[in-house]
């Protein structure tokens, strides 16, 4: 039933998780007499055209009650909406404000290596009091974002959309257009987050198990497996709670730079066809989307048509994009909701005929848990025997009561101080939409159902090259192949090769993978063409391959998209010479 106020909102006591109604860049503006006002005096929230004038600098801004200092692009978080034409050349002058040096990352848009926008790749950065002119030509279409690639900036405030109209005009009609740019503030110094994962991995997970849910574990399945369950992950050195690094405990959750008490809204007409373009700009958090009672047709990945999918839900990685198409009936209201993975909060938006009307926020899903299957990959009974192996090889006892069987032994995966997980038998379906979505009586969006209405870029493979995923989390290091970046040698690839890149994830965390410069044409198990992605996501235990043409001269990041991963070691520079 639509209503004037939402329920579960009790601040000041969720004020910290849900925000403020009135927050964030108009209190930095001075702007506390409603949003009219706000929304009068804000600078430009869209910019059009060829030509771009982007100013990086701070601004005190409010989500939770607490002055802090965001970094902004003219004076606003998320930074101004940027529309380009397909095929056509875009000219972006942007100024550093700020005490220190910056950049401007485009995300996702293919273009040469010295407009890239990494410090030490592409150029040496935007010093302060300086400039930096981006000039290149738009040869794609779709759903794109921008962000710093300098230190921590992202997760203070330094990202915007990116909407390239396509020459010929959108593949699908629609009568509104909305970005839904998801993203994580925290009142917090970035610098405070890192030194404290680095100190204590689980800082910020507020949902450990306790005593409480061993004694329903114990009343649901028995005392001995109960505790038998308890055992196999402290052999483990493991938290079947460990799916975020950093949860509301730190972060207030945003809509187009809205907490979820001030509800950004769209508005609509019964009957409208509705796109509705989904970012995901946080530094941290993947978000679970859905819009309860409404169906979502999923028409886009990463900026690339799909063929059309109908979901209730799906999960978007960081830095991730997904297009979809709504089409409300009833002259009501219907809330846009987007929970973090671990459950500790969440987003919220609506859509609407009428400013003013809401309607019912749902409650987040119980929180979910890792599964053995998420830790070892492949649990059919030789996987199993491999897992114990796996085990017994990081100095883990085995499972005694487990029938071992006669197969062959899994190869040798070496753990030490940067490893401190293996995984021997992999999975590689792309079926499983994740921890916390499975079976959860809504039809969820996978991998397995993005299907690119285009051919492949990559018709051939020349080489394949594996890298593994890994990381030691009570050490708080992430790498690729157990080095981290700072002692890690360039990946090299023969300018117009087309190579295999397969992703073996070593650890119980899920990785959205970002290559720069170049797409990453996802496969199928079976090694078909998928879908052409900017950013991969692979689960834990999982394996996924991609063709890469190697068709874009220059030094290119690769790396983890979740920040503080990168910040970590989970980086790479890719060399295409």
């Amino acid at each position: 039933m639509d209503k004037q106020e939402p329920r579960g909102f009790q601040l000041p006591r969720r004020r910290f998780v849900q925000g403020l109604a009135l927050g964030g860049v108009a209190a930095g503006l001075g702007l506390w007499r409603g949003n009219a006002l706000a929304q009068a005096a804000a600078p430009r929230s869209e910019l059009r055209g060829n030509d771009f004038e982007l100013e990086i600098g701070e601004l005190p801004v409010d989500f939770t009650g607490r002055r802090r200092i965001a970094t902004v692009v003219n004076g606003q978080l998320p930074a101004p909406l940027l529309r380009w034409r397909q095929g056509e050349t875009v000219t972006i002058r942007v100024r550093n404000r700020l005490p220190a040096t910056s950049s401007v990352h485009w995300h996702g848009i293919v273009l040469p290596a010295d407009m890239d926008g990494v410090p030490g790749l592409s150029f040496d950065g935007i010093p302060p009091g300086g400039e930096y002119v981006y000039r290149f030509t738009v040869n794609q279409a779709g759903t794109y974002w921008y962000h710093s690639h300098s230190r921590f900036q992202e997760q203070t405030g330094l990202y915007g959309p990116i909407v390239v109209e396509p020459r010929d005009g959108e593949r699908h009609a629609v009568q509104r257009d909305y970005v839904v740019l998801l993203s994580d503030w925290t009142d917090t110094d970035p610098e405070t987050i890192y030194a404290n994962l680095k100190k204590q991995s689980g800082y910020y997970n507020v949902g450990k198990r306790t005593v409480g849910d061993f004694l329903r574990d114990a009343g649901r399945d028995g005392i001995a497996q109960a505790l038998a369950q308890r055992q196999m992950w402290n052999r483990m050195r493991m938290d079947p709670t460990d799916l975020a690094d950093v949860s509301a405990a730190a972060y207030t959750y945003l809509i187009n730079g809205h907490a979820p008490a001030a509800n950004w809204t769209g508005l609509f007409e019964a009957g409208e066809r509705v796109r509705l373009r989904f970012i995901n700009g946080a530094s941290m958090t993947f978000f679970d989307v859905r819009i309860p009672g409404l169906k979502m047709t999923v028409v886009a990945a990463d900026g690339q048509a799909i063929e059309p999918v109908t979901v209730d839900e799906f999960r978007i990685g960081s830095a991730e994009t997904y297009d979809v198409i709504v089409q409300p009936s009833a002259d009501r209201a219907w809330t846009i909701f987007a929970q973090s993975m671990d459950r500790s909060g969440f987003a919220r938006a609506t859509l609407t005929p009428r400013v003013g009307l809401v309607a019912d926020v749902p409650p987040v899903d119980p929180r979910p848990l890792l599964s053995m299957g998420d830790m070892m990959g492949v649990m059919d009974h030789g996987g199993m025997h491999h897992a114990m192996q796996s085990m017994e090889m990081m100095g883990m006892p085995g499972m005694d009561a487990l029938p071992m069987g006669h197969e062959a032994p899994a190869p040798v995966l070496k753990t030490g101080p940067e490893v401190d997980m293996r995984v021997a038998t992999p999975r590689s379906n792309l079926d499983d939409p994740g921890v916390g979505l499975r079976d959860n009586g809504r039809r969820v969006l996978s991998y397995a159902d993005l299907h690119a209405v285009d051919a492949p870029i990559s018709p051939r493979v020349d080489r394949e090259l594996t890298l593994r995923l890994t990381g030691n989390m009570e050490r708080y290091l992430w790498s690729f192949d157990a080095t981290r970046a700072s002692a890690a040698e360039p990946l090299r690839l023969r300018h117009g090769e087309h190579v295999r890149v397969v992703l073996v994830n070593d650890s119980m965390m899920t990785h959205p993978i970002h290559l720069h410069g170049m797409w990453s044409e996802l496969e199928s198990p079976d090694g078909a063409f998928q879908v052409r992605k900017h950013t991969v996501v692979v689960q834990p235990a999982q394996r996924v391959s991609y063709r890469v043409s190697a068709d874009a001269m220059g030094r290119w990041a690769y790396h983890c998209h979740l920040l503080y991963h990168m910040e970590a070691g989970m980086f790479r520079e890719v060399v295409v010479a």
